[in-house]
């Protein structure tokens, strides 16, 4: 019986970069300038659903959730956080961490659906990117 790889989904792949990886997750940045946002997706094959987890990478992925919480109110100086589970669009499990502001696009109501998604300026997305991956310790 062969072991199925980790594969990001296309349309995550598409509409993100990747800022690095934590024991269990891929941290990624979604590509909408307007909202300062985190996906972090675990690295396990065919994951719909958090309940699909076991224990231990239940555990973890609680405390990566926090981790990433933790970077993106730092770097941000976020007003609210906002974390989420969706999966209604990308079935693969990922997690949402987004900063909010009360000045923001779509305050008070959730980002989902408001607006059309603004892409990062080049030097932009590197700076913020760079600002992310020291605070996550990545190299």
């Amino acid at each position: 019986m062969s072991v199925q790889p980790f594969v990001l989904d296309p349309r995550l792949e598409a509409e993100t970069s990747q800022i690095g990886e934590l024991a269990l997750c891929r941290v990624l940045l979604m590509d909408d300038a307007r909202f300062p946002w985190l996906i972090l997706v675990p690295k396990r094959p065919g994951l719909v659903e958090i309940i699909d987890l076991g224990s231990a990478d239940l555990v973890r992925l609680m405390e990566e959730i926090a981790t990433a919480s933790g970077v993106l109110e730092a770097a941000t100086s976020a007003f609210k956080l906002n974390v989420a589970a969706l999966g209604n669009v990308v079935r693969q499990l990922h997690v949402h961490v987004i900063a909010r502001f009360e000045n923001d696009a779509a305050w008070p109501s959730p980002v989902w659906g408001k607006g059309e998604r603004v892409s990062y300026e080049p030097v932009k997305r590197a700076e913020f990117s760079g600002k992310l991956r020291a605070g996550f310790g990545f190299g």
